[in-house]
């Protein structure tokens, strides 16, 4: 299905309806409390970003074993994956390329300063609390990355009362995993450990007797199984003294083995880290500060068959010290400085391998009667690129029907990555950041009993980098090459609905997307590669006493593999099954099938995706001890 312009000359954006979850109450559905949005906390329906939260229940209803699959149909998002599990995984947000959304991880930017993306296939399922995905420009508060939006990851944590929990699952293609843990708290703090296994045969990922004769692909033919093996293990806790001191300490860890088709390499060894931590104190009745500072590291050693080939380890070190004032009622002003420093060590020879980058921001958020107002501004100093302003303004104003309607601009940029710059035979140091200017409409509200919200957006991007064939400007061996090509046009709609019908809780959501290529020459008018333009989600789910049964239809349209739109991709529906069964005391059986219908289809060329597939878990979790 394409998007035409005349779809948006209406555009009406704001979207912030988490999933339903079926026997959680309607408060607690409608109003989590998200923080990535403004880097203060606020009820989700209350913020004028456009956001979805998943939380723990959600993530235990759904069955999800990787956090690609957990994304799937999530307003704005469009996902690719070479393969099954551990096989790379690119998001794409709003029609913007992959690296342009910033991910977080308990507040510290994670991702990799070399590829400029997330390994959203190795970061554990079985750690993780909540996930907010925050939809448009951020780079007024978070700098570099935020073109596309943000995806911030919380660990698990720990509440009043000491709560164990066990899981055991074993499923298709001798899948299996474990994981257990213990958390707990008090009226002054709480912790949370946890340890996980996950590992599998896999399947073979590539089509190789295709991709050898055809551009994309793995070029080689190697008809076996691609395993994978991820050991992870995380740690948070956090202590409020009498003084009202806040601490709190983070660590997350995923390491394994994958195997998958290559050429050039088959098999890698990784690790993810997460080390960080926080103080928070109020230090008047108005003035609270938060000082904030970790360290993430993306690690990887690669091998073809069991000969070393290359190691790329990257690291990531930022610092935040957030100031927010309470003003009035209604009034909150945000200051603050950043500073975050990218780190390269590998066997490939990259000519300047750190850099840094120091930065202010402010923001003022102001709410009185129906109206609220956002407006923010950040200043970058990069260490290679110089300065670079950005800035955001929101408005939004509630009326007493329950409708609400928003409008807002924001400017973003990215400063290329690494690869971008420096990587042999590839890289391009002369390349430019790329800038962006995002705008955005909206509607929400409450009717005859269903939570509705539709917002559209219209974003350009100036300077987009893209790997480009050209013998003349690029050098032996590939002659490719990163270029900034001048300009590219995102129009897109985003949809969403839930409800409560006769006990079944249902929600639906739709993403259409017209990411255009506007650079002169033969690919002008293009569909920018990899994003589906049409994605659509439907989730229905009911409790009859201690079970519970769901199910989930997932559609998704074309897409082209390339920017000369030769190599097109066609869309596919898949349904999954799930059911629970509450057995004794927090002991429950759950059960999922997925891709029910065994269909056969592709998210990127040549790569296999998981045919019908199944996963049984005994689960342990009692309320309190």
């Amino acid at each position: 299905m394409t998007f035409s312009k005349r779809c948006l000359t209406a555009a009406l954006p704001w979207l912030c309806l988490p999933l339903a979850h079926a026997g959680e109450t309607e408060a607690t559905r409608l109003d989590p409390v998200v923080i990535t949005a403004t880097r203060t906390e606020q009820s989700a329906k209350d913020t004028l970003a456009s956001v979805t939260v998943i939380d723990r229940a959600e993530i235990e209803r759904r069955q999800s074993v990787t956090v690609p699959d957990l994304l799937r149909g999530v307003p704005g998002l469009s996902i690719s994956t070479d393969g099954g599990l551990g096989k790379n995984a690119s998001i794409f947000m709003r029609g913007t390329e992959s690296d342009h959304v910033l991910v977080l991880i308990d507040g510290i930017r994670a991702g990799s300063a070399t590829t400029g993306t997330m390994a959203f296939q190795d970061i554990p399922i079985d750690q993780i609390e909540r996930i907010e995905v925050v939809r448009g420009p951020r780079s007024s508060l978070y700098g570099s990355e935020a073109i596309g939006g943000v995806i911030q990851i919380f660990t698990r944590k720990g509440s009043q009362g000491l709560r164990p929990n066990l899981s055991f699952g074993a499923g298709s293609h001798s899948l299996y995993k474990a994981s257990g843990g213990v958390s707990g708290g008090n009226e002054h703090g709480s912790f949370s450990l946890t340890g996980a296994q996950l590992e599998t045969r896999g399947f073979n990922a590539c089509d190789g007797l295709r991709s050898v004769n055809q551009s994309g692909g793995c070029f080689t033919n190697e008809p076996d199984d691609d395993g994978y093996r991820n050991t992870s293990g995380s740690a948070r806790a956090n202590y409020r003294f009498e003084n009202g001191l806040e601490i709190e300490g983070n660590f997350l860890q995923a390491e394994g083995h994958n195997k998958y088709d290559g050429d050039f390499q088959n098999r890698s060894t990784y690790v993810q880290q997460m080390l960080g931590g926080s103080l928070k104190y109020a230090l008047t009745d108005f003035w609270s500060t938060t000082l904030r500072a970790g360290r993430t590291l993306d690690d990887s050693d690669n091998y073809k068959n069991k000969t070393f080939s290359t190691r790329f380890n990257t690291q990531r070190v930022s610092t935040t010290w957030q100031n927010d004032f309470t003003l009035a009622e209604g009034h909150v002003l945000t200051a603050g400085l950043d500073y975050y420093n990218d780190q390269v060590d590998s066997t490939e020879q990259y000519s300047i391998t750190s850099r840094d980058d120091k930065a202010g921001f402010l923001q003022y958020q102001w709410k009185t009667g129906g109206f609220d107002t956002i407006l923010g501004a950040r200043y970058d100093d990069n260490e290679q690129f110089g300065s670079h302003p950005t800035g955001n303004v929101a408005f939004g104003y509630a009326f007493d029907n329950g409708m609400r309607v928003s409008a807002s601009w924001g400017s973003a940029f990215k400063a290329p990555t690494f690869n971008e710059l420096y990587f042999p035979g590839f890289g391009n140091p002369g390349l430019q950041p790329e800038d962006s200017n995002s705008w955005e409409l909206g509607v929400s509200g409450r009717h005859f009993d269903v939570d509705w919200a539709v917002n559209g957006y219209h974003t350009e991007i100036d300077q987009m980098i893209t790997p480009v064939f050209d013998p003349v400007r690029c050098g032996p061996p590939f002659y490719f090459c990163a270029q900034n090509f001048d300009k590219a046009r995102i129009l897109g709609l985003e949809a969403q609905a839930t409800t409560r019908i006769w006990d079944f809780d249902l929600a639906a959501t739709l993403t259409l997307t017209d990411p255009e290529n506007l650079t002169p020459g033969s690919d002008h008018g293009n569909v920018l590669p990899r994003r589906s333009q049409t994605v659509f989600r439907f989730d229905i789910d009911r409790s009859l006493g201690p079970m519970r049964l769901g199910a989930t239809v997932i559609g998704e349209g074309r897409r082209f593999d390339d920017a000369a739109n030769n190599n097109r991709i066609p869309g596919f529906v898949t349904v999954d099954l799930r059911a629970g069964v509450d057995l004794y005391r927090g002991l429950s059986l759950e059960g999922r099938v997925a891709n029910l219908l065994d269909q056969q289809y592709e998210t990127s060329r040549f790569y296999y995706q998981y045919d019908r597939n199944f996963i049984l878990t005994l689960r342990y979790q009692p309320d309190v001890l």
